[in-house]
């Protein structure tokens, strides 16, 4: 008998990314293999995000497209996951009857129980229940080969900012345990991962009675074969000295901190309900770089928020150029149902949050062109991870901030490798350089 298969679209966040090779662990373990090719599947699941409407309209059209697909072939297991499964459950059954399961962050041990029972009936599966407990501490995700390992460290958010559906979508904080996670490092390290993220809503608000997100860092730098670690994504409330001072004390603890501004006025950042200050913010920008002076910054930023003046959109920019931010995620604001932001009357409208997002993106790349030109004639530290997109002859890989590299090959490099290279140009966000070996094999060779 021929071995069934699945086939997982993910979209939205890393948490989404983490969710679905836990689906494809248990997938697995019920007989199924993963397939690209998802005319080829026999279930079929797709790991949607809420977070903006052109997420939820993507996914919309991906089930209409497969509609014919199910017409042809009834006995197909149709299934959506995630954070729209959560809160649009209603919407999706009433149009795409087709649809079979819908479950939402913290019902998918249901799936090898839906599996099971999907060769007796054929009824439509609905589990979004929202648990205080649920972390998958005891379950391994199943990852294709690569560098980076996603590991989530906890599910959840407690914040509540305005404008994010995430509270009600992925219910409250909770965090799993130090050990648990430890041993799904050592199980990516075994696997041939050589880079650790760790992932949560708000990473750094993790917390167990064996200690906080500086103690779960500390531990996880310690474990042999790890390369490097990252973490994402941080809420600056939660940023303390303590958490900087462990990423200076491990040379494998990446030198880049994810840091969401949102916005730059203290009247929008209140609306948000995003518990600091401009000042405060801009507080933990000197204090990080004062422990770790080379760290890089990256940001999120929302544009146009309910009520935000010409006045107080200013001072985001102000703020993103005090900053320094490396890179940033730049969005108009979307409204989204259920959210206390998508209830204020003040909106802001679409042409005004587009010529406001087109202005921040201007400011944003001339930042980041001026952080990047300060490596030309440097020579970085880079973690090769595949072809560069340009040519099969170059490698494309990371700094530690974060940025990157793309680089010739040379006989002795190879993907998991930290290499170094000296940066020679930049151009957008990315980095060119010649790995170090090379410029000195070329200066041999002329000599």
């Amino acid at each position: 008998m021929e071995q069934k298969k699945y086939y997982i679209e993910t979209y939205g966040c890393q948490m989404n990314v983490y969710d679905s090779e836990l689906v494809g662990s248990m997938l697995n373990k019920c007989g199924y293999q993963i397939t690209d090719d998802i005319k080829s599947a026999d279930a079929i699941f797709l790991n949607t995000c809420a977070i903006r409407e052109k997420a939820e309209e993507t996914v919309h059209n991906k089930l209409d497209s497969l509609q014919s697909l199910k017409n042809n072939k009834p006995e197909l297991l149709l299934g959506v996951l995630g954070c729209m499964a959560q809160n649009l459950k209603d919407v999706i059954l009433d149009s795409k009857p087709y649809v079979d399961v819908v479950l939402g962050p913290d019902s998918y041990r249901r799936i090898p129980e839906i599996i099971t029972n999907r060769n007796e009936n054929m009824n439509h599966y609905v589990d979004t229940r929202l648990s205080k407990f649920e972390v998958y501490d005891d379950m391994f995700p199943s990852r294709r080969e690569g560098v980076n390992a996603w590991i989530s460290i906890m599910r959840g958010c407690d914040k509540f900012c305005t404008f994010c559906i995430v509270p009600f979508t992925r219910g409250r904080e909770r965090s799993r345990s130090i050990e648990g996670i430890k041993k799904e490092a050592v199980e990516a390290v075994r696997q041939g991962f050589v880079e650790i993220t760790l992932l949560g809503q708000n990473v750094n608000s993790y917390r167990t009675p064996e200690g906080d997100f500086s103690n779960l860092l500390d531990e996880i730098a310690q474990i042999e074969g790890i390369k490097r670690i990252r973490y994402t994504s941080p809420h600056p409330q939660d940023i303390d000295e303590n958490l900087v001072k462990v990423m200076a004390k491990h040379s494998n603890i990446c030198n880049n901190i994810h840091l969401p501004l949102q916005a730059g006025s203290d009247r929008i950042l209140k609306r948000m309900n995003r518990t600091y200050t401009k000042q405060e913010f801009l507080n933990l920008v000197k204090m990080i770089r004062s422990i770790i002076p080379d760290c890089e910054l990256s940001t999120d930023i929302i544009v146009g928020f309910p009520g935000e003046t010409e006045d107080e959109f200013k001072e985001t920019i102000e703020v993103v150029k005090a900053s320094l931010f490396n890179s940033a995620f730049m969005f108009k604001y979307s409204s989204r149902p259920g959210t206390k932001a998508s209830q204020y009357s003040d909106q802001i409208s679409e042409d005004e949050k587009q010529a406001r997002l087109e202005e921040l993106i201007n400011v944003q790349k001339e930042t980041t062109l001026l952080r990047n030109q300060r490596y030309i004639g440097q020579t970085v530290d880079v973690l090769i991870e595949k072809d560069s997109k340009r040519s099969e002859l170059q490698w494309s890989g990371r700094t530690e901030g974060n940025m990157w590299v793309v680089f010739d090959k040379s006989n002795c490099s190879s993907i998991k490798d930290i290499v170094k290279v000296k940066i020679n140009s930049t151009h957008g966000v990315t980095l060119f350089g010649e790995i170090v070996n090379s410029l000195e094999r070329k200066k041999n060779e002329a000599a």
